[in-house]
């Protein structure tokens, strides 16, 4: 009977202990990528961190630029992001060709083409020979990467005008803040213009817009934050938390009242004037869900696209890539 005793206080010791190491746990580490600056919420959100609640407690957040989303592919299969905010291509990419099917979408990053907001547009020389698609042919197209949003969109207009990848044109990869020069250099004939880059006044003092994003494939889930099943599982609560922050911080940037500030923080973060981001979080931007619900019909129409266009093996079936729980748990607090 004494052993008895001395085993329960000797477990009810270690379960003490347990709770209080469970308690004491090192903050969940988050690392979420970006390419944009402001367009993407990874790229201005700890520029809010006094809204995150939950910062430095549950979870940490480390932010990291990718120049385009296809190399975080390679990331996420290595463990090395968290949160990715992938296209609609790359997600595909990443299901069907990555072999990562235990990826899903946890939120909404930003929807183009929504009617009455921004899409992206894609210019040529304004004193150049390119006056409609057809006059591609021959010609050179700029590209953040290979297989990104922007990149699939632009194969799909060409295509729609019978033009096909090095058959009738040739595509370079470049990074956005270089696209500029290429075409004032005629280094390229054809560059997206995806925000902010597209506002740049001289820019657009040397281009115009060829066609616009909604013109080749509609309303588009441009963005979207994806993570991982296994992650989600380990640390659901630290996620719900980093979640509640994310949707707290989202709503401050969009409230009208806040203009002013968050064109001073943009221009902090881009190092130009802010009297440059009138646009920013209005109706001259991307339409952005302001509850982080993304646009899953119009996804599943762009991972077809994606497939069409050769680019997977066979067509993703979205719902079997989705938990949205994370988000709506969260915003149930905020209300």
């Amino acid at each position: 009977m004494r052993f008895l005793k001395l085993a329960l206080a000797g477990v009810c010791a270690l379960g003490l202990f347990g709770s209080g190491a469970a308690n004491s746990a090192d903050p969940v580490k988050i690392r979420m990528s970006w390419v944009a600056p402001v367009s993407n919420w990874a790229s201005i959100v700890l520029e809010k961190k006094d809204l995150a609640k939950h910062l430095g407690k549950s979870y940490t957040l480390e932010t990291v630029r990718f120049a385009g989303t296809p190399p975080m592919i390679t990331a996420i299969a290595n463990n090395e992001l968290e949160v990715s905010n992938l296209a609609y291509s790359t997600l595909a990419l990443a299901i069907q060709n990555a072999g990562l099917d235990d990826i899903v979408v946890i939120a909404d990053e930003f929807q183009d083409g929504v009617p009455g907001y921004y899409t992206a547009e894609y210019f040529v020389l304004k004193d150049g020979p390119i006056q409609n698609v057809k006059d591609m042919k021959g010609k050179v197209v700029a590209t953040n990467a290979s297989g990104s949003a922007v990149d699939v969109a632009t194969r799909a207009m060409l295509r729609k005008h019978g033009l096909e990848d090095k058959r009738d044109y040739t595509v370079v990869e470049a990074p956005f803040p270089t696209m500029r020069a290429m075409l004032a250099e005629k280094k390229v004939d054809m560059i997206p213009g995806v925000l902010p880059f597209s506002r740049d006044p001289q820019l657009r003092a040397i281009a115009r817009p060829l066609y616009k994003q909604s013109e080749a494939i509609g309303v588009t889930q441009m963005i979207v934050w994806t993570a991982r099943k296994s992650f989600i599982a380990k640390n659901r609560p630290a996620m719900v938390d980093f979640m509640e922050d994310m949707l707290r911080i989202v709503r401050w940037y969009t409230d009208p009242k806040n203009h002013e500030e968050v064109k001073e923080i943009a221009a902090r973060v881009t190092k130009q004037p802010a009297d440059r981001f009138g646009w920013i979080f209005t109706k001259e931007d991307t339409y952005r869900d302001p509850n982080l619900i993304p646009n899953l019909e119009a996804l599943q129409r762009n991972l077809d696209m994606t497939t069409d266009l050769g680019f997977t093996r066979s067509k993703v079936d979205l719902k079997k890539h989705v938990d949205l729980s994370l988000v709506q748990e969260a915003a149930k607090r905020l209300k």
